[in-house]
């Protein structure tokens, strides 16, 4: 089973169907407070298609808080500021994929937290 983490999500759409990929998968999706609506928020149920109830969703205050909550597992950010690609990594069960707000993406200082071969590239289309 992977672990997902939006860190900061702000669009509720794209939240619930995250939502709807977990439940799907088996992962376990993490939200990283400040969250840009209220996890109860109309959009991100009808996302979510009402998956949620089959879906495992933790809530964490803030960063530090859901690192220690993932302690021992690999972590790898996802971002267009790397040079590792998102299909090179041997993955395996138990890893974690964390995913910025979707207008700024993570920020630096939590960046330089991932080992650089930790830190995948996600390709964007322009």
């Amino acid at each position: 089973m992977f672990h997902i983490v939006l860190f900061q999500p702000e669009i509720p759409p794209n939240s619930g169907n995250i939502v709807r990929l977990a439940a799907n998968t088996g992962a376990v999706l993490h939200l990283v407070k400040p969250l840009g609506f209220r996890i109860n928020d109309r959009a991100l149920r009808r996302a979510g298609l009402d998956y949620g109830e089959f879906a495992e969703v933790r809530v964490h205050e803030d960063w530090p808080a859901c690192r220690n909550a993932l302690a021992g597992k690999r972590l790898f950010a996802l971002t267009t500021k790397a040079s590792v690609r998102h299909d090179t990594p041997a993955y395996r069960a138990g890893d974690v994929f964390v995913f910025g707000p979707e207008t700024r993406g993570l920020p630096e200082d939590m960046l330089a937290e991932f080992p650089d071969g930790q830190r995948l590239r996600l390709p964007m289309l322009r």
